[in-house]
């Protein structure tokens, strides 16, 4: 049986939690477990969970060391939970505290496919931006066989399977890429990848990598090395034409959206 473990790390975002919670709560199939880490909000995150735990399989609120590690966190309450709780979560989606749902009716439509392809490790799919204006568009997912360029799609357009990632954690090393580490690191265990031929999720702008995007592109370089045994000059190479990208979405916004954005009217296509 296919069932969802949603995962959603916070702290002190409450407005963004409520966007989330509610693009869950409008989808027209609720095969889903909601599952909360908040970092010791002190916004009134934790009081709004407590009012609302009936809608929440598992939460905490409490201090950590940061993003990843309320992920693994969470991982692991979804790994103690099954052992529990029939039916347990099949697929794992990260999802954190503002990003939401594409529409309401990803699950009707995501579902099934996981169902169809109990084999797959790893299924990913387009994501919606918003641009400045609030206008939404597409951001095509690459394939995960470029997997070497860096993340192919948003971590928040990506179902694991829990079955290949239940003894998988994301390493703390890492603050802005961990999530490029744990998808290769799912990638390399052989099971097939599947494109999916909708978008997820509609991504919300101005997280860590977007602050610091010469950190990730640092992080990248070494997860890089560590598990595919790139070479400095490829990396060096690599390094250089993420900055270009970087650049070109930051000096001529335009050109960039041509290349990488499309309608939003597109978004269900494959």
């Amino acid at each position: 049986m296919v069932r969802l473990a949603v995962v959603t790390v916070v702290r002190d975002d409450l407005p963004g939690l409520l966007a989330t919670h509610a693009s869950l709560r409008a989808q027209t199939l609720a095969s889903y477990d909601w599952f909360v880490a908040d970092g010791g909000s002190s916004d009134g995150t934790a009081a709004w969970l407590a009012c609302h735990q009936n809608e929440v399989a598992w939460w905490r609120s409490s201090p950590d060391r940061g993003l990843y590690d309320a992920m693994n966190l969470a991982l692991d309450a979804i790994a103690e939970r099954s052992f529990s709780c029939r039916p347990p979560c099949s697929h794992v989606l990260f999802l954190n505290a503002g990003d939401r749902m594409a529409d309401d009716r990803v699950l009707e439509r995501l579902l099934p496919i996981l169902g169809e392809r109990p084999d797959t490790g790893l299924f990913y799919g387009d994501a919606l931006e918003e641009l400045p204006g609030g206008r939404l568009v597409v951001k095509r997912a690459r394939s995960h066989r470029r997997a070497v360029l860096g993340m192919f799609t948003h971590h928040q357009a990506m179902v694991y399977r829990l079955v290949e990632s239940s003894g998988l954690r994301f390493d703390l090393r890492h603050g802005l890429a961990a999530d490029y580490a744990f998808t290769l690191t799912v990638l390399k265990q052989g099971l097939p990848a599947h494109r999916l031929p909708l978008s997820v999720c509609i991504f919300a702008a101005g997280g860590r990598s977007q602050q610091d995007p010469a950190r990730g592109r640092r992080e990248q370089a070494i997860i890089r090395r560590e598990l595919l045994g790139l070479g400095r000059t490829a990396n060096a190479t690599l390094w250089g034409l993420q900055w270009l990208a970087l650049t070109l979405r930051q000096k001529i916004p335009w050109l960039y959206a041509k290349y990488r954005f499309s309608s939003n009217e597109q978004s269900f296509l494959s």
